[in-house]
């Protein structure tokens, strides 16, 4: 007969960072069952950030990526299926669908599905799949993709100035490409930083050599006399931009295909509760396709970074090894642009006011948000002790007593961790 061990077991579905985390963490704390990892990509776990950095800059190979060797998860027991798609979830039986047609069941389900580039759909576009120029950045194959057409001299148009956008311009130009930057909104970066921040970066890419255009949306594309490449865009106001590579960098659309056909709930992502778990106990959901409760910022939020991946992983692990914990941490982000380092902690959005600590003439500088005379948010450049400490401001949603002190670099910022 097989014994409980043998019968009980947690499937994750996806192989990014929260998946990997997620099997290291049931082990260590205790879960003797199986553990089964389906991913789709024929990879292990690895880690997704330097795909817009080093990797891209060809700086890391794959391998350096992996979070964890092959061995590791072996010598820890952990099942891994790479390469393989899961079509749908039977909840009354317990069970997934694969592609390969096999099925698998589980006694525990945890979707990692992370999420897919947001498309670029504009008049010119019928064949999206057929322009060999045409990339967007979420795994290792996009990356290399990329990767191979980033030659000096080529013309690279990056539509989108949020982060993914930014971090490929910083590496293009090191690269000796010649960058256009198309940003719908007024500023780079506005829809997560204060203007502040936006002029400080345009300056710096601008610095660089990056041409950046803002308020300006993409009417159509024309591709080349073999259809198979885009050979320029057209713009709101009818100017048209020549390019041998283009990039969108367009926002994400989390990966709740599974969950919603299983008739779980789904809101901008998997909703789950403070323990990760979606309404049906036996399933789970963490990393970028989950939209958890944030008692900090008294929503429902939906996080895309690696810390929350991390951390939502642990927290599953935890409820599935019956030691449940409420996931609660301060959100943080980064981003590395040129010789800076851009540390986020907490979220900015719906802020009331800015506070500059220190001078970004000197690249070198922290913006603390706040509402309600609270300390939100805070944006660090190069200044990573900073970053420690505003994270223990935001976690404390600190009273801001006074502006001119905050923005005193003579005092300790440290000291108004006790008010």
């Amino acid at each position: 007969m097989p014994s409980p061990q043998d019968s009980e077991r947690v499937v994750i579905v996806g192989a990014g960072h929260a998946a990997g985390e997620l099997a290291g963490s049931l082990r260590s704390g205790g879960y003797a069952g199986r553990i089964i990892l389906i991913g789709e990509e024929p990879h292990l776990p690895y880690q997704r950030p330097p795909l817009s950095k080093a990797f891209l800059s060809g700086e890391l190979g794959l391998p350096e990526l992996e979070i964890k060797p092959e061995s590791s998860y072996r010598s820890i027991g952990v099942e891994i299926r790479a390469g393989v798609r899961v079509e749908r979830i039977d909840r009354r039986a317990k069970r997934l669908l694969l592609g390969d047609g096999t099925q698998e069941t589980y006694t525990k389900l945890v979707l990692a599905t992370g999420g897919r580039p947001r498309p670029l759909l504009l008049p010119g576009i019928e064949a999206p799949e057929r322009l060999s120029n045409l990339h967007y950045l979420r795994n290792a194959h996009d990356a290399s993709r990329l990767r191979g057409q980033l030659q000096p001299g080529f013309r690279l148009v990056i539509v989108g100035g949020g982060y993914i956008g930014l971090e490929v311009a910083a590496v293009a130009r090191k690269h000796g490409l010649q960058v256009t930057v198309l940003e719908t909104q007024p500023r780079v970066l506005a829809r997560v930083t204060a203007p502040e921040l936006s002029t400080f970066y345009e300056f710096v890419h601008r610095a660089a050599g990056v041409d950046i255009l803002t308020s300006t949306t993409v009417r159509s594309v024309q591709v080349d006399s073999s259809g198979d490449a885009i050979a320029s865009l057209t713009t709101d106001d009818g100017t048209v931009i020549m390019a041998d590579v283009v990039l969108a960098g367009i926002g994400l659309i989390p990966n709740v295909e599974l969950a919603e056909g299983a008739g779980l709930a789904v809101e901008n992502g998997i909703v789950v509760d403070e323990f990760t778990q979606t309404a049906d106990t036996d399933i789970l959901a963490v990393g970028d396709c989950s939209n958890h409760p944030s008692r900090l910022y008294g929503r429902c939020v939906r996080i895309e970074s690696v810390p929350n991946a991390v951390g939502q992983a642990r927290a599953a692990a935890a409820t599935l090894c019956g030691k449940p914990q409420a996931y609660d941490s301060v959100p943080w982000f980064w981003s590395d642009q040129y010789d800076l380092k851009l540390q986020i902690a907490g979220l900015s959005q719906g802020y009331e006011g800015v506070v500059l600590r220190g001078s970004p003439e000197s690249r070198s500088f922290t913006a603390f948000y706040f509402r309600d005379e609270r300390i939100i948010a805070a944006d660090a450049v190069n200044r990573p002790k900073d970053f420690m400490v505003a994270k223990r401001l935001v976690a404390a949603r600190t009273a801001l007593t006074s502006s001119a002190a905050l923005a005193d670099d003579a005092r300790p910022l440290q000291s108004f961790l006790n008010g």
